[in-house]
């Protein structure tokens, strides 16, 4: 997303009392986004880069009250709410600097110093590529789900304005005008972890859209989704919010044989993750009395979404075929029947 939405978005999120983790290439504006929240709205910035910090920096030097050993708190440490906590280069860390973190953005504080109410938090990092010096890649569910990820790529235009603005030079102004493609060098943005719904991440979502208008709502309402629970969920909940691409129930389709052509990635991956699911849990007897319907109709759902999508339902069942449960049987008779057609079988060789 442009900068000026990941600024928007982010300062919504914090207004939530939850957390933005912003996700970018290096000189894409993630710590001018923080210095900017900080400015327009009156708040001191404190920026921490955790690839420079131990455990201690952020735990304080212990010293003895009494007859207890109690911990000075770090220099750092905000004064007052009036504050935003920058966690920059979260990916760089070592693991004992994260694990330290863990409990301030959980519970707001650090072993017994605790954070003055209304201070905010936001974090940043570098996308796990290997041109990036990283300690190890982050992918601890428990730890990315405290977040909101928001992916800030640079645009031209946008650039251009914030280049004017500060007192870039003119030829260099000119060049990216004419030339925009060497601004930076377009890579995808990836975490390398599956983001994944749970009732945290719900909640959390509730808490920010708590902050938006119903305009804001449909503007934002997907990416902020797809930041804490997953696109596939968020794609399902912004489409049962503002009913855009209907996505068809799981009887409709393995039963019914009501299969309709979804173009739609996120809507097919949705349906998708609603088969698996819906199969997983199946009893046996039911299985095998609509051994045959799942079959056809499974064969004439792979002509009907993209082949990307398709490829999750065949790994499932490819996997149950090939365990030792009490399905497996039936799973192995589904997998016979539907490779029957040349499409589906090479795909399965594919896998």
């Amino acid at each position: 997303m442009r900068v000026e939405e990941a600024k928007y978005l982010a300062k919504k999120i914090m207004m939530a009392g939850e957390i933005p983790l912003l996700v970018g290439h290096f000189g894409v504006g993630k710590t001018d986004i923080a210095k900017d929240i900080a400015k327009e709205t009156g708040r001191d910035l404190i920026i921490l880069v955790l690839s420079q910090m131990e455990p201690g920096d952020l735990i304080g030097l212990p010293a003895r009250s009494e007859e207890k050993t109690t911990f000075l708190k770090p220099d750092w440490w905000p004064e007052n709410g009036n504050t935003i906590v920058f966690l920059d280069e979260i990916n760089r860390a070592h693991r004992s600097v994260r694990n330290a973190i863990m409990q301030l953005l959980v519970d707001k504080r650090i072993h017994n110093h605790v954070l003055p109410n209304e201070t905010w938090i936001m974090a940043a990092m570098n996308p796990p590529e290997e041109e990036y010096d990283q300690a190890d890649l982050i992918t601890d569910p428990a730890f990315i789900s405290r977040f909101f990820i928001l992916e800030v790529n640079p645009n031209a235009s946008e650039w251009l304005e914030w280049a004017s603005r500060n007192g870039v030079s003119e030829e260099v102004r000119n060049f990216i005008k004419n030339y925009p493609e060497f601004l930076f060098s377009e890579r995808n943005l990836s975490l390398k972890i599956s983001l994944k719904p749970s009732p945290r991440s719900w909640y959390k979502l509730s808490n920010v859209l708590k902050t938006l208008t119903d305009e804001e709502k449909e503007k934002y309402g997907y990416i902020l989704a797809a930041g804490i629970v997953g696109p596939e969920a968020a794609k399902a909940f912004y489409d049962s919010f503002f009913q855009k691409t209907r996505i068809p129930s799981v009887e409709s389709v393995l039963l019914e044989g009501k299969v309709e052509r979804l173009k739609d990635m996120h809507a097919a991956n949705t349906l998708v993750l609603r088969i698996v699911d819906f199969l997983s849990k199946i009893d046996r007897e039911t299985l095998e009395k609509n051994l045959a319907t799942f079959s056809h109709n499974l064969i004439e759902l792979s002509e009907k979404i993209p082949k990307e999508s398709f490829y999750g339902i065949l790994r499932f069942i490819v996997d149950e075929s090939q365990k030792a449960g009490e399905k497996s049987d039936l799973f192995d008779k589904i997998l016979e029947r539907i490779v029957e057609k040349e499409s589906v079988r090479r795909m399965v060789s594919e896998l």
